[in-house]
């Protein structure tokens, strides 16, 4: 897929859909730069990488995407001397009915999945340029859909959606891509910052086997596979697209 060599930042790259990615991108023999706020975690993928590909180029910046934008992509640049693909992929959540939740929950939303993305877009984007690199970020089938409970992340996931859009035409003159995956239910930790239980979580999992077309739920891998798709040359004529991967639930109504 012509990413052999390629510097690519992967946010929230601790956990989940982000450590996948990261994993997917060093089995492709990229340089990946490994982002998030647990330590721990981090090495924890950085050794999943290196399993994959023991002679993978990694760096791993511990850093919270809401404060450390700059830093983030200095620190790539000045280990790597260029910037290929930035994939926006740190996500937060809360939920709460509109008559529950505060402007402090809204604010921690909307600066996580919305703000530092701008941030990141913002420093990365000359970089980006001079590599006719490109962007992906994660987005969610909450930003096609609604539902309720959600309405700040739902909300903060629409807004990224259109970001993405709008980012895309700016940068396309320069022909640098920026396009999303909006993935359905996959199962990750992410639950946690909801305040889900475990066994309530396993519900919901079961649950929305019924209410994503496929049967099932979906898993880390596969929205990986498609961010390295849409880095890749294989998407080279897609730009400002919102790509769900969620088993069809984007297409249905409830009935």
């Amino acid at each position: 897929m012509s990413l052999v060599g390629k510097v690519v930042i992967v946010t929230g790259a601790s956990s989940g859909i982000g450590a996948a990615t990261a994993e997917a991108f060093a089995k492709q023999s990229s340089k990946v730069v490994l982002t998030g706020r647990n330590e721990a975690n981090l090495k924890a993928t950085e050794a999943a990488c290196k399993a994959f590909n023991s002679k993978v180029e990694l760096l791993l910046i511990v850093a919270d995407v809401t404060t450390d934008a700059e830093k983030i992509i200095k620190t790539t640049i000045d280990k790597f001397g260029q910037l290929d693909v930035l994939v926006n992929n740190a996500g937060y959540g809360e939920g709460g009915s509109i008559l529950d939740i505060n402007v402090d929950q809204f604010d921690r939303v909307m600066n996580t999945n919305v703000r530092s993305v701008f941030l990141l877009t913002k420093y990365a984007a000359p970089h980006l340029v001079k590599t006719q690199g490109n962007i992906v970020n994660v987005s969610s089938v909450a930003g096609l859909r609604s539902f309720p409970g959600v309405s700040v992340y739902c909300t903060s996931k629409a807004a990224l959606d259109q970001f993405t859009r709008c980012i895309a035409l700016d940068l396309a003159p320069k022909n640098v891509r920026v396009n999303a995956v909006n993935p359905g239910l996959i199962v990750t930790k992410f639950y946690q910052g909801f305040g889900v239980s475990e066994a309530d979580y396993a519900k919901y999992v079961e649950h929305s086997k019924t209410t994503h077309p496929l049967g099932r739920v979906g898993q880390p891998k596969e929205v990986a596979d498609a961010i390295v798709f849409l880095a890749s040359d294989s998407s080279s004529f897609m730009t400002g697209a919102t790509l769900p991967i969620d088993g069809g639930k984007q297409a249905t109504c409830p009935r």
